[in-house]
């Protein structure tokens, strides 16, 4: 799971080291709004989600905490852009009810893969601004005998953008996950553990703060 990290954040660096060149391609003609590119880095906060277990029918509630992610954004128009969007956290799956204490706190890494876009009320660079995409969730427990999951998810969100000088702002988000389980037979074991959840969706919420490069 850390080598797919590591690859998701290497691409986003490499695509950064070339926004200097794609905004010079892209300028507009004298008069016009600038299109503009980011590259923002974020810490959150990440709440919610639950699962139910398949043979107690009990539930089991993912832990909250600090979450951290990189965006990439691209101009598309003078208030939109698209983006590609990673964001992590090192979760955990702590029981309710009557579990037994060994399974009682399964740490479970949960890494959201997505493509979408941003949509800004004034113009890109300042102000409030609409995001959403759609892609991929990496559900991968962190205890023998349990199985990693990739899952289709999405995400929507609203922000403000706070320029600070020509090349560096402040973003503030928060953003809405909902993972498409649709698992009625079991997830991450296929028999004979401790673990075994069903579900058919996942939601999760994460409130960030983030520092932009501008492009």
């Amino acid at each position: 799971m850390e080598k797919l990290i590591t690859s998701a954040v290497m691409a986003l660096a490499a695509l950064a080291a070339a926004l200097p060149a794609l905004a010079q391609s892209q300028t507009s003609p004298p008069g016009a709004p600038q299109l503009e590119s980011n590259l923002t880095v974020y810490a959150g906060y990440r709440f919610g989600g639950e699962l139910t277990d398949e043979t107690t029918g009990n539930t089991w509630e993912l832990t909250e905490g600090p979450a951290y992610s990189l965006a990439a954004d691209f101009p598309l128009s003078p208030n939109t852009q698209w983006e590609l969007f990673v964001s992590h956290r090192n979760s955990a799956l702590k029981a309710s009810g009557l579990f037994s204490p060994v399974v009682n706190n399964v740490g479970l890494d949960i890494t959201y893969f997505h493509v979408g876009g941003t949509y800004f009320a004034d113009q890109v660079g300042r102000g409030v601004y609409g995001v959403g995409g759609l892609g991929a969730t990496q559900l991968s427990p962190q205890q023998a005998g349990l199985n990693s999951e990739t899952r289709f998810s999405f995400n929507l969100g609203i922000g403000y953008m706070i320029p600070v000088t020509k090349h560096v702002a402040v973003k503030l988000e928060a953003r809405g996950f909902v993972t498409l389980l649709d698992s009625s037979g079991g997830m991450f074991c296929s028999g004979g553990c401790v673990v075994q959840v069903k579900g058919t969706t996942m939601t999760q919420g994460e409130v960030m703060a983030g520092i932009t490069a501008r492009f």
